[in-house]
């Protein structure tokens, strides 16, 4: 069993920053690949990124490449989402999700956070 919980959302202007902080506890975080999804209101949870188990490798999805950033501390069992350049059309609640394998759809995982509002102002 993994506990997951997120923070750093907020208000934001366009063109603005936040960095999400996604805390783990329970079952050993490095065995885990973690996601990052969001959903806006009226649509579904959509895929944002994602880490390997090493944080060597990472995924983005073309809406947030090159604006986002995840990166993991295994030893803090901390992951991080950097998001810059912000748009309106960020605005979302955040997931981080944790999952056995590289996937980027929401089948893929298996423990989810109860999500952190972003909302960016135009």
């Amino acid at each position: 069993q993994v506990q997951l919980v997120e923070s750093g959302g907020g208000l934001v202007q366009a063109g603005g920053s936040l960095r999400l902080s996604c805390a783990a506890s329970g079952r050993t975080f490095s065995s885990y690949v973690m996601g990052w999804f969001r959903q806006a209101p009226g649509k579904e949870r959509e895929f944002v990124g994602l880490i390997n188990w090493t944080g060597v490798r990472t995924y983005y999805a073309d809406s947030v490449k090159g604006r986002f950033t995840i990166s993991r501390d295994n030893a803090k069992k901390t992951v991080y989402l950097q998001m810059n350049s912000l748009k309106f059309e960020d605005t979302a609640v955040y997931y981080c999700a944790a999952g056995p394998v590289v996937a980027m759809g929401v089948s893929g995982y298996d423990y989810w956070g109860q999500g952190t509002q972003v909302t960016v102002s135009s």
